[in-house]
């Protein structure tokens, strides 16, 4: 079993989520990941959802999926080129001194953004996929992470492709 990488575009209307993420919590799938977010088209959203299965159980969830009344589009991009990102925001110990000209520098390296600077912490903002944000965190820890907060994975393909134009 592996991640599969849904996009999913939806009427932008109340409790589209609910049934779409109901379906996957009735088939007994852990979501990995959930973003939603207005897609290019008016009214309309584009939902973004990792899931571990098999080929077969993607398969049919994604013909569940396409049964709900909302769901204009459903398609599988995991096997298709794109580009995939995640944001965090991350609340780390940094007392004066070393500790916080040691994590400023490791926000460098990672191109991270201070987004706030308290007298005992610090706030980095990280975009990028899920491995450099996992690095990123792994190396904070040592300084003590009071916070984390990540959004869900978002993707879109590459090239002239579209979710729209895929089969």
């Amino acid at each position: 079993m592996k991640p599969h990488t849904l996009s999913v575009i939806v009427e932008n209307k109340a409790g589209v989520l609910s049934r779409v993420t109901g379906l996957f919590s009735r088939r007994g799938f852990n979501i990995e990941s959930l973003a939603v977010g207005t897609s290019e088209e008016p009214g309309m959203s584009r939902i973004t959802i990792v899931v571990i299965g098999d080929d077969a159980q993607i398969e049919q969830v994604m013909k569940q999926l396409n049964k709900l009344i909302d769901v204009i589009k459903v398609s599988d991009i995991t096997e298709n080129e794109r580009v995939e990102r995640e944001l965090a925001l991350i609340k780390v110990n940094a007392e004066p001194g070393t500790s916080r000209a040691e994590i400023m520098q490791i926000a460098s390296i990672f191109r991270a953004q201070i987004v706030d600077l308290g007298s005992k912490s610090v706030i980095l903002q990280v975009t990028g996929d899920t491995e450099k944000i996992d690095a990123l965190e792994k190396l904070l820890r040592q300084y003590g992470v009071k916070e984390l907060v990540r959004t869900g994975r978002i993707a879109i393909l590459r090239g002239a492709k579209t979710v729209a134009s895929l089969k």
